[in-house]
Parts: structure tokens; C-alpha cells; sequence
């Protein structure tokens, strides 16, 4: 049978991963598309522009925090000017993205600027949210950048941890501490490095330390919840996909990605069921979800953990 991708991870996840292998979201979080439907031209005629869309030009509109950066044209929705790249296509449809650029809209090459303009005014509502909510996330995403020097935090296993340099150690040790301040994390990660050490050098010492983190976790619990599946994992390989967090194949090989050791354990947990499930059911039926709940039963809270939680960004 041919290999299945499973649990799906989004773009800005080099950072957040998109997520399931299930039906994919009808909002993307790195993209959204929408289309909005034109009428087809009438014969030998020339489209006008709407006089709206030049008014829209006026200065005294306040804009959203971001344009797209090939904006050739804005527009004013419900009293915000927002700058969108227009591109004319062969398609049927008025087209909308919006991504972390901002806003792109794709059109017939004989539709006019005023039915573009005014399909984007009966989707004001939506277009302003989606767009807001990717100016939040680039905030998002940018706060997660890691500073790669002595002192840095990130997550490990849902726990905060402490990147230590230490020319004393060996490698990369983690320790934990018996007792630390209330708000202290209590894990320390101390790297064989010296303080001048480079950025570059620290990130690829603290990746290369997860990832044998991540292979040593995954063959542990794919050990522990093949058994409650029936199923039985005959290899295991480490992921780096950006799109999504595993996958499996029928001949019993599985793919996670290592940067699932980011999250707590239950959400480890849940991907590792999930594709282990594949391995009875190469499908989201609702005799797989079944397979899947019986090894993790609340699946659903670890499942929204991989929707909504932002992973660090490693530049």
C-alpha cells in the first residue's frame, strides 16, 4: 500500500507546525484562501473603475498594521486602509489570500477594479479578522525567536529550560535542580561551550541534543502504546518537516518530527498513538479515532495544544 502522510504541522512553523493528517482546516494558519464569484464579462464592453476605489487613496483612513509587500492598490474597510497585491489570472473567480504577507487577490483578467473592490467590501468582516489575526501571529512568532547565548530559555517536554554555557561539561547535559524559587525553572541545560561562543554554534548543539532527546522519548513511548494499539512499530525515522508533525506507512515504519519534544508529554503521546493507529487504520474513520482514544482518551486537549502553542523559532 503507499505511504499515508498523517498529523499535519502549518508553515510559520518552521515555527508552528500545520497540523493533522486529518481533513485539512478550511482556515489555514498560514494562509487563507477564499473565492468570491464574478459574473462573466458582457460582450465588447470595458470595465470602469469604481470611484470608490480611487477615494480610497484618501490619507486621512488609518491603516493595519501591515501591507503586503507587492501592494499595487488599497481600500477602505469598515474605516481601516488596507494595502493588497492584485493579480490577474484565467480563473473563473474573484480569489483571496490572506497570508503573512498580507492580503493577495487573484482575479479574471476581465473583471474591472469595481467588482474586485467590491467583493472585498462584503467580505470586510472576515478579510480584517484573518488579517489581524496574522499581524498577531507574526507578533507571536517573533516573540518566540531564540536569543541563542548563555542564559536562553525554551521548552523541553512542556518545562522551561535553562541553556547554561559551561567549558567544563561535556556535550550537552541536562540537570534538575532538587529546589529552585517559586517561577524558577527548574531545569538546566549545560552545554560543553565556551562563553564567546557563536550563536550558530549553541543552536546546533542544544538541536542536535533535542533530536537524541526526541529519538530515545519516541522509541520509549511507541514501546509503551504499541501494545494497548495491537499494533507493532518496525522502524522509526526523526522528521524536520514544516508541514506536518509525522506520518506512516503500511510496512509498520512511522515519521515523527523531533520537535514534538517541545510539547508535554500527553501531546507526545497523542501523535505517537495517531500514527500508530495508522498501522491498523489508514484512514480518519471513526473506527480509527477509535483506535486512537484507546490508548490517549482525552486525544482532544492534547490535539488543540498542537493548534494553538507556538514553537520556538530556530535561526
Amino acid at each position: 500500500m503507499p505511504h499515508r502522510p498523517a498529523v499535519h504541522i502549518p508553515a510559520f512553523v518552521a515555527t508552528q507546525l500545520s497540523l493533522f493528517d486529518e481533513a485539512p482546516p478550511t482556515v489555514s494558519p498560514a494562509a487563507v484562501p477564499v473565492s468570491a464569484p464574478v459574473s462573466p464579462p458582457a460582450p465588447k464592453t470595458t470595465a470602469v473603475p469604481d470611484p470608490q476605489a480611487a477615494a480610497s487613496h484618501s490619507s486621512a483612513v488609518p491603516s493595519l498594521p501591515f501591507s503586503h509587500p507587492q501592494a499595487q492598490r488599497d481600500i477602505v474597510l469598515d474605516g481601516h486602509r488596507v494595502a493588497y497585491a492584485l493579480r490577474r489570472a484565467r480563473r473563473r473567480s474573484i480569489g483571496f489570500v490572506i497570508g503573512a504577507e498580507g492580503l493577495a487577490v487573484s482575479a479574471p483578467r476581465w473583471v474591472g477594479l469595481g467588482e474586485i473592490e467590491a467583493a472585498l467590501r462584503e467580505k470586510t468582516t472576515w478579510i480584517l479578522r484573518k488579517l489581524q489575526e496574522q499581524h498577531e501571529r507574526g507578533r507571536r512568532l517573533d516573540a518566540a525567536r531564540v536569543d541563542w547565548r548563555d542564559g536562553t530559555t525554551l521548552p523541553f517536554l512542556g518545562e522551561t529550560v535553562i541553556v547554561v554555557l559551561d567549558a567544563r561539561s561535556t556535550g550537552a547535559v541536562l540537570q534538575e535542580a532538587t529546589a529552585t524559587l517559586p517561577g524558577v525553572p527548574r531545569l538546566t541545560l549545560h552545554l560543553g561551550l565556551p562563553h564567546n561562543a557563536a550563536p550558530a554554534q549553541i543552536r546546533d548543539t542544544v538541536q542536535s541534543w533535542l533530536q537524541r532527546q526526541a529519538r530515545r522519548i519516541f522509541e520509549e513511548r511507541c514501546a509503551l502504546l504499541g501494545p494497548r494499539l495491537g499494533v507493532r512499530m518496525k522502524r522509526l525515522s526523526l522528521s524536520s518537516a514544516t508541514t506536518r508533525w509525522g506520518s506512516a506507512s503500511a510496512d509498520g515504519s512511522i515519521r515523527l518530527n523531533w520537535r514534538l519534544v517541545h510539547f508535554a508529554l500527553p501531546v507526545v503521546d497523542y501523535v505517537v498513538a495517531h500514527e500508530l493507529a495508522h498501522l491498523r487504520e489508514m484512514n480518519h474513520s471513526p473506527a480509527f479515532w477509535d483506535v486512537v482514544r484507546s490508548a490517549v482518551p482525552d486525544f482532544e486537549q492534547a490535539r488543540g495544544s498542537l493548534r494553538h502553542e507556538v514553537l520556538p523559532v530556530f535561526d
